[in-house]
């Protein structure tokens, strides 16, 4: 690589960083172009099931979402390994199946919503997130400061936060506790996202052989996808709570 590098001097100047911002450019628009899909499939299954209610409560409440949450859990590990496995119908799969399973999960809290307001808040929520993923993704692509040191604390407050969910959801049902961590949830992958851009950003290699620069784009758009829908999910929970008041 050194030799190569060596051998064509001319990309070091203008002409070559002209080319490497190109493809750089070219290959995040292929992260975000994955990542609608992803929202888009997410959306299709939950419309789907919001479709039909008798489908949505025998997969998706009950003791049948605990199946679901920890399905995308495991997948949340799992999946990164079966995309840079080099096959790309596994890395699609695994992808389509992450996305496939948020949107069974969310399809109960997206049909309440859609059912005591027509969906006003769902739309407003999605289009807050939106706004708040685009201004938050863009800071950390543009921004010149290392941010991977804020990794380890991004992953400690994740758990955290995950375990006080649960718990809440389990033994308090508490509002207010849902609140609060929607809140916190919100403003801590608002970070996320910006970091998980920048490493993102960083993983770009010119010159990639194709399977290559097709896992780290599916990789990419699999982060960004998750912070995306997790931030929508407790965004609309935050609307929902405060409309109720």
């Amino acid at each position: 690589m050194n030799d190569y590098r060596m051998s064509t001097p001319a990309r070091t100047g203008a002409r070559g960083r002209a080319e490497i911002d190109a493809g750089l450019r070219s290959y995040m628009l292929r992260v975000y172009n994955y990542m609608a899909l992803g929202v888009a499939w997410t959306a299709i299954v939950t419309l789907f099931m919001t479709a039909n209610p008798q489908l949505m409560a025998t997969v998706a409440l009950g003791p049948m979402k605990w199946v679901l949450f920890f399905g995308v859990l495991g997948l949340g590990w799992f999946a990164p390994r079966l995309i840079f496995s080099g096959n790309a119908a596994s890395a699609y799969l695994a992808y389509g199946a992450y996305a496939t399973l948020w949107g069974l999960l969310i399809s109960p809290m997206i049909a309440y919503y859609m059912h005591i307001n027509g969906g006003q808040l769902v739309f407003r929520a999605l289009l807050i997130t939106s706004i708040t993923f685009g201004a938050t993704s863009l800071a950390g692509y543009v921004t010149k400061k290392d941010l991977s040191g804020f990794a380890g604390f991004f992953m400690m407050a994740s758990i955290g936060l995950l375990v006080a969910i649960v718990v809440n959801a389990i033994f308090f049902h508490s509002t207010m506790a849902s609140l609060i961590t929607s809140i916190l949830v919100v403003l801590l992958f608002s970070g996320i996202t910006a970091w998980e851009t920048q490493q993102i950003k960083a993983m770009y290699v010119a010159g990639d052989i194709a399977a290559a620069a097709r896992s780290k784009a599916i990789f990419g758009a699999f982060m960004l996808y998750g912070s995306f829908i997790t931030l929508f999910i407790h965004i609309l929970n935050i609307l929902g709570i405060m409309s109720s008041d």
